[in-house]
């Protein structure tokens, strides 16, 4: 006891010695507006708005634009997911600009192709397109610009680019796939028949149709304005373009074509939706998340738990500290895993419950601080509501069982070994979008973690728009999760999850990070690098982090053994000492490791003392930002 009680000082002292160290990429220093995204060119595209005078929204949504446009891990076909800070109301709203399942995506339908979840690939994986209407809404409602200056951009970057290395050779690595779509094969294999097919990294990458479908949206705009509409109709016009008009009729003649289910009605019937944010404090911070048809809840629950402990007495990445973290992760992942899902398809979601500050002081006790507990299961938050969980017969199924007292879920069922490989697997647990950070010295800040249409993507006839990928997030069983089975029209459980968080009632952080399953692993762990050990931005985005693989994995895989949580399987940084493995290898840990256990993190800080912005990018992949 007395030994481990020395290492954990030693950790604590050698990791705050560090903090005062260089980082291997300098903060970012703004005092007028800060821009942050996964593509350098897409983040001087961010710039380029703001120097024309536009707001932090008018700003993100260029980013945006050019990250789909890039193929950075995601496409125009794909979906959005942002948090706005509003200076003039002074509150945090959400939009929820995620496609849905067609009209013709039902459980029967999969079933009977013989899949135990949607595909992963191709358009029977496509939801309806979300980004360009996000884009559409969010500079309509809360830009200045017009469609036309925003996406200026992304339409010099569609006539022509000189294209990076890790997008062109993503390309390259999965060409076979790519060329089971013809229109995806023309767009992304310039070179076929050669013994490299894809595009060279710095060679000039064109993309004729999507310039042509964004031509198309601008001359909706243009059109609309010439006829007296205001700039909101205009933009608005440009949506219906897209969702309505010949855009619409390209793009589903394209997916269904393909084999894809996505109809005109299921363009026309959809769209983003304006949403309360869902939020807990901690310790006098305000920490908000999109609702519960993403995974962002999960790290509300999560500091709610971690409330109850001295984190900083514990020290930074010591064993207690990362067996506290990963025993927290597990237990809020149960319920991620069973309890989330499209709200608006569910009248007895446990919510509330779920983020009850009483719920979470039950769950933390469940905590056994000698080892790991490969068998924790969801938890009772009805019981938190006043209400009967109605589920109780569907998790005895599972193999879960509940006292009377409502402690505690003990599953049989997830306890499995999985002997699907490891790279394999990890490519499904971090499977990557990218994230946009911007804000402006006007008090605007916009959060945002877009995703889908990534690489290999199946291209919609010619409009040149990769489709999403989402619907493989869909259950087929409420077996695995009442709330998220597939339906008509519905939203699957996304891993998505941008962040904010507010202090005295004014802007204090605003993050957001790639990676799939260990978003919000990683989101949790970087707020308490600042919150808990007081590291500057860029310290927390570049800090070493865990991950945990206890959970069901929401991307990948064909059959249910591929999801399957790894109970005890952690992800450690490479430099993490001897004395902690060995501490918790004994504590019954499957102990794994890389340099890379971080992100990448984008993030804003609010220096309210000196009336700045300090910008922080982590120190792998593509990431970069402008501040001024």
């Amino acid at each position: 006891m007395k030994k481990h009680f020395l290492s954990v000082v030693f950790i604590s002292i050698i990791s705050q010695l560090s903090f005062s160290q260089q980082t291997q990429k300098p903060p970012l220093h703004g005092k007028e507006w800060m821009a942050i995204t996964g593509k350098p060119l897409a983040a001087t595209a961010g710039s380029l708005i703001f120097q024309k005078g536009g707001n932090a929204v008018d700003a993100a949504c260029a980013m945006l634009a050019a990250t789909c446009t890039m193929w950075d891990v995601l496409s125009w076909g794909g979906e959005t997911q942002a948090l706005i800070y509003n200076p003039n109301t002074k509150k945090v709203i959400a939009i929820n600009a995620l496609g849905v399942a067609p009209s013709g995506a039902t459980v029967d339908f999969f079933k009977s192709k013989g899949y135990s979840f949607p595909p992963e690939y191709g358009p029977l994986s496509a939801t309806t397109p979300g980004t360009p209407g996000g884009i559409c809404y969010m500079l309509a409602n809360y830009g200045t610009l017009s469609l036309k200056e925003v996406l200026a951009p992304a339409m010099k970057l569609a006539e022509g680019y000189p294209i990076d290395a890790q997008t062109a050779n993503s390309i390259e690595r999965s060409k076979n796939r790519i060329k089971e779509w013809p229109y995806s094969k023309n767009v992304l294999l310039p070179h076929l028949g050669e013994k490299r097919e894809a595009p060279e990294a710095g060679e000039i990458f064109i993309q004729k149709d999507l310039l042509a479908t964004l031509s198309k949206m601008i001359n909706a705009e243009q059109l609309a304005l010439q006829k007296g509409k205001n700039r909101k109709q205009a933009i608005m016009a440009a949506y219906d373009c897209f969702y309505t008009g010949e855009i619409a009729v390209e793009f589903v003649r394209g997916c269904q074509e393909q084999g894809g289910l996505i109809t005109m009605n299921d363009l026309a019937n959809w769209e983003p939706i304006e949403e309360e944010p869902l939020k807990v404090n901690y310790k006098g911070i305000d920490v908000y998340k999109l609702q519960q048809w993403t995974q962002g809840p999960m790290l509300l629950q999560a500091l709610n738990i971690l409330e109850n402990f001295d984190l900083k007495a514990m020290g930074y990445n010591s064993t207690k500290y990362i067996h506290t973290l990963y025993q927290t992760m597990n237990l809020c992942f149960a319920d991620r895993d069973f309890y989330y899902g499209d709200p608006s398809f569910s009248i007895d979601n446990p919510i509330k419950g779920l983020l009850s500050k009483s719920y979470a002081k039950q769950r933390s006790s469940l905590i056994d601080f000698e080892k790991n507990n490969p068998t924790i299961g969801p938890g009772n938050p009805y019981f938190f509501e006043g209400k009967i969980n109605p589920y109780t017969d569907l998790l005895k199924q599972r193999g879960f069982s509940i006292d009377t007292t409502f402690r505690n879920f003990t599953p049989q069922h997830d306890i499995q070994s999985l002997a699907l490989k490891e790279t394999e697997y990890l490519d499904r647990l971090w499977r990557g979008t990218t994230s946009v950070e911007a804000a402006d010295k006007e008090g605007w800040v916009v959060s945002i973690t877009p995703s889908g249409g990534w690489l290999p993507a199946s291209i919609a006839g010619n409009t040149g728009i990769g489709m999403s990928q989402r619907m493989q997030s869909f259950v087929l069983d409420s077996f695995l999760n009442p709330f998220n089975v597939v339906a008509p029209g519905k939203r699957p459980r996304v891993t998505l999850t941008p962040s904010m968080a507010l202090k005295d009632g004014k802007p204090f952080l605003s993050f957001a990070v790639q990676g799939g399953d260990t978003q919000d692993q990683n989101l949790l762990q970087f707020f308490l690098n600042m919150v808990e050990f007081g590291m500057t931005v860029q310290q927390a985005c570049e800090a070493a982090n865990i991950n945990s693989n206890q959970l069901w994995l929401s991307l990948g895989g064909s059959k249910i053994e591929d999801r399957k949580p790894r109970p005890g399987s952690i992800l450690l940084h490479q430099s993490t000492p001897e004395s902690v493995r060995e501490q918790l290898k004994q504590m019954g840990y499957q102990l794994k490791f890389d340099d890379r256990t971080s992100g990448p993190i984008n993030a804003i800080w609010f220096d309210w003392k000196h009336g700045t912005l300090w910008g922080g990018s982590s120190n792998h992949g593509e990431d970069y930002g402008i501040g001024w």
